[in-house]
């Protein structure tokens, strides 16, 4: 059970609107301007944070051991480490992620993106 950086840009990279913020910026994937996945640290070996829902089910996850806590990041961002999560997961977590953060951007922003396909 291990992931790379490569595939989480991949997975990233796939949905609709998003794109990869290099230095100045923190490394990122972000849609609509706002960031829903970050990799920090070493950023190829240490893991990418993403957003949950709330406090509590980043909570959740850590206690379930499928995350630790994000560092410098708010209560409800939670950091997977590569070597302890699938492709299926990651794939999961960061698809949450940007469904929550494309949620939150004003209307217009929304609408100007590319339809996001499920499933």
């Amino acid at each position: 059970m291990s992931v790379t950086r490569q595939q989480a840009d991949q997975i990233c990279g796939a949905l609709p609107g998003a794109t990869l913020a290099h230095p100045p910026e923190l490394v990122s994937w972000k849609v609509g301007g706002k960031m829903f996945a970050c990799f920090g640290g070493d950023g190829d070996r240490d893991g990418v944070s993403v957003k949950t829902a709330d406090a509590d089910t980043a909570a959740m996850l850590i206690e379930a051991g499928a995350a630790v806590r994000a560092p410098y990041f708010h209560k409800s961002w939670v950091r997977l480490p590569f070597d302890a999560t699938d492709t299926a997961d990651l794939t999961h977590r960061v698809a949450v992620s940007y469904d929550i953060v494309r949620k939150s951007l004003p209307k217009a922003k929304r609408d100007a993106l590319p339809a996001r396909k499920e499933g």
